[in-house]
């Protein structure tokens, strides 16, 4: 997780934003859905 994203919601946990947290909980798995390129598959086309 970056670091940016950690700050984000230790502050959000913080103060008790539901809103934010709800938003930074979407970031947070939109982020991890997305697929990554790596060498492996980079530039190889089916």
């Amino acid at each position: 997780m970056p670091q940016w994203l950690c700050n984000q919601l230790m502050s959000a946990f913080q103060k008790k934003d539901r809103r934010q947290i709800r938003l930074l909980n979407d970031c947070w798995f939109y982020y991890r859905a997305k697929p990554e390129k790596t060498k492996d598959n980079a530039g190889i086309n089916p």
